[in-house]
């Protein structure tokens, strides 16, 4: 039934709001004209028919027998009969012709509110008939375009107010992904240059050796490793972007402590020492994902770090999150520039020939993102960042016993 309903109704806003106000005016004028009619028939029972063989009793000023006494009664007692008949259907006359006066007087007004109905929801409509016309018009070429709605402060304002925000954070959106794929050419077009330079090299050596050659190999294998990292932080930083496929049970002190066991060359190459002080931390998310957070994590407070330095990893519960803590030394870094690094391809005085690509930290805040965890970074007075994930902790812990705080040194 509602859908047959649903049907009927018309598919243009403004002639249902016509119809709308044409029901309103019929059914307020219909109770209007009821009202009316009551009142004109309780004034009218002021003439009082006697009781039988007494005379009508007529009290209206002017009535219809054209009595001038005011409300002051005047008895009549001949012709009693007649005179009560008399003033009995000239008093239904008079009802039947206000109500059918009245009937042709609400059905013309009804017709006039329609009409006006139509003009006045043409004039409220034509200012979102404005902003739909300038919304179709603007694309991805002329997003900066807004729709700048002037006025008071009423519903369509916030409206045309809420489409410039999105508008204005969609335009943002498209520039971050302009220079997303801008730097993402550039970070590919870099090794495969290099990569041609260097078979070009050997093929037009003729003197080359198979020493040469073998160099030469080796270094073509350590590009092509830098651009499967590279290629595997962009499939990882998308996949993240687009929210969680599945979310399973997990403890960031065990991710915590297998990321820590994981053996990098900086640790032993910059004399590092690594530290962790777990406690039991339970969340829900993809297990995968979150791996590779605290492994980015741990990777840059690694790789940006001094020779003789320190990583710390910590992870707790504090305000009813699971946290996950990074602190690292390293070469000072400017407050203003904390939120910098979060960007894709952003580094700290490193550059991709070293292996950095400047991925890590983007992948980072994504992932977080995906898991509702706030991020939050900050630069160490002596230099070195600390990056803390506080992600929605677990109804109930995976491991309630307390965990010990082991110390590793790497």
């Amino acid at each position: 039934m509602s859908a047959v309903f649903r049907r009927l109704l018309p598919s243009r806003v403004r002639m249902r709001l016509t119809l709308l106000y044409g029901v309103l005016f019929v059914v307020s004028g219909a109770v209007l004209l009821a009202i009316t009619y009551l009142l004109v028939n309780h004034a009218s029972s002021s003439v009082v028919l006697g009781r039988e063989g007494e005379g009508p009793v007529l009290g209206h000023a002017g009535g219809p027998l054209g009595l001038t006494d005011g409300q002051v009664p005047l008895r009549l007692n001949d012709g009693a009969g007649a005179l009560r008949a008399h003033a009995y259907r000239q008093h239904q006359q008079d009802l039947r012709s206000l109500l059918v006066q009245s009937g042709i007087a609400l059905a013309i007004m009804a017709v006039l509110s329609i009409a006006l109905g139509w003009l006045v929801a043409g004039r409220v409509l034509r200012p979102l008939r404005t902003m739909t016309g300038t919304i179709r018009r603007i694309s991805a070429r002329n997003v900066h375009e807004r729709l700048a709605v002037a006025g008071p402060a009423d519903e369509l304002k916030d409206l045309a107010d809420t489409v410039d925000g999105l508008l204005g954070r969609l335009e943002g959106a498209l520039d971050a992904h302009k220079r997303f794929v801008a730097n993402a050419a550039h970070e590919l077009r870099t090794p495969l240059t290099l990569e041609h330079a260097l078979v070009e090299e050997s093929l037009m050596d003729r003197e080359a050796t198979a020493e040469s050659y073998r160099s030469n190999l080796e270094r073509l294998l350590t590009i092509s490793e830098q651009q499967a990292r590279l290629l595997e932080s962009l499939l990882t930083l998308s996949s993240s972007e687009r929210g969680l496929d599945r979310s399973e049970p997990l403890d960031l002190a065990d991710v915590a402590e297998q990321t820590v066991r994981m053996p990098r060359p900086g640790v032993a190459r910059h004399a590092l020492r690594v530290t962790t002080s777990t406690a039991p931390a339970p969340v829900a998310g993809d297990t995968a994902l979150v791996q590779r957070l605290v492994a980015n994590l741990v990777d840059n407070a690694v790789g940006y770090n001094v020779p003789g330095g320190h990583v710390r990893i910590s992870t707790g519960t504090e305000d009813g999150r699971a946290v996950v803590t990074v602190v690292n030394s390293g070469p000072r870094v400017e407050p203003e520039q904390v939120e910098r690094l979060f960007e894709p391809f952003q580094r700290l005085g490193r550059t991709a020939d070293e292996g950095h690509h400047g991925l890590g930290l983007s992948i980072v805040r994504t992932i977080a993102t995906a898991h509702d965890a706030l991020l939050s970074a900050s630069a160490r007075p002596g230099g070195g960042l600390v990056v803390a994930v506080a992600f929605p902790a677990r109804a109930e812990p995976a491991s309630p016993a307390p965990r010990p705080d082991p110390a590793a040194a790497r």
